[in-house]
């Protein structure tokens, strides 16, 4: 989006008028942009512009953004060394009738952000509370990866530490999800190489940096290959990164095994073909094009 586009689009909710969005004695948790500041809602700027307070996590960051919105507003520091703190403070405000809006330095608040001990707090003082959706790195890298989605465990930043960080993935390792990591560029070569010891360097991995931005990437293949190009210099180990793992790959006899004896006891029971295929692929790995065709082929032999 161009300056001039961007302005006719604040220029369009300034005749709708700001506040349009704004209750008295509400907290408003905004989304906003994980790099490409045109990422974010009519409905997001208007409720920035309406509330009577902006809580961030950082002040200076937030004001680049605020800056490019035209937003004046008053800004409170919230962040994980004074969070509980300054909740307090917005509970007696936000109760005397006063609006505010919740945001971090990037994406959605309380999401591996400062966020969730003020809004828990306001939950138990009765103060309302309500999201403004937008954008969330995690799941924007996850849509893009092709790996599944369901489920997956979004687990934030893994520990610092090599020993805890090992621990922790060594816990995951048998959970049947995709993994979502957030990583600093500082780390990521670590954090790749303790997941393919602790995972198996042959778990399919997607790698995502920079999302939305100008040099945006994904890089694709096992944890193995993924962390080789990271050391080759292939993938830049500059921005942040979003790391996705696929799921154990469950061993092939018994999985075969337990499809036989399910599609079995099915077409015993004169289930149609179609919704024998539905059921099973959704309790195996087999696909329904496979489980249908299986059926097929079993009823042809009789």
């Amino acid at each position: 989006m161009s300056d001039r586009e961007a302005r006719g689009a604040f220029d369009r909710e300034e005749a709708v008028g700001p506040g349009r969005w704004v209750d008295a004695g509400t907290l408003y948790v905004v989304a906003t942009p994980i790099g490409n500041l045109a990422d974010i809602s009519e409905r997001a700027v208007s409720v920035l512009r309406g509330v009577d307070l902006i809580a961030c996590e950082d002040t200076r960051h937030a004001r680049v953004l605020l800056d490019h919105l035209g937003v004046r507003k008053e800004l409170v520091a919230v962040h994980e060394h004074n969070e509980r703190a300054a909740s307090a403070s917005l509970v007696e405000r936000l109760g005397q009738g006063g609006s505010a809006a919740l945001i971090s330095d990037a994406g959605t608040p309380g999401i591996s952000d400062p966020g969730q001990l003020l809004v828990s707090a306001l939950a138990e003082a009765g103060i309302p509370v309500s999201p403004i959706p937008g954008a969330s790195a995690v799941v924007a890298a996850l849509s893009a990866s092709g790996l599944p989605a369901r489920p997956f465990w979004f687990e934030g930043f893994l520990p610092s530490q090599d020993k805890a960080r090992r621990d922790r993935l060594a816990a995951l390792a048998t959970l049947e999800a995709t993994l979502v990591f957030y990583e600093a560029p500082h780390r990521i070569v670590k954090s790749l190489s303790a997941c393919a010891e602790q995972l198996g360097g042959d778990r399919r991995a997607v790698v995502a940096r920079e999302l939305t931005k100008r040099f945006e990437q994904f890089a694709h293949g096992s944890l193995a290959s993924v962390l080789t190009a990271l050391e080759a210099g292939d993938i830049p180990a500059r921005g942040e990164f979003v790391v996705m793992v696929g799921p154990p790959a469950a061993p092939a006899d018994a999985d075969t095994a337990d499809a036989d004896a399910l599609i079995d006891a099915l077409v015993a029971e004169g289930v149609a073909p179609k919704s024998i295929a539905r059921v099973v692929s959704r309790t195996t790995r087999l696909s329904r094009n496979e489980v249908y065709a299986e059926v097929l082929a079993r009823r042809g032999a009789k």
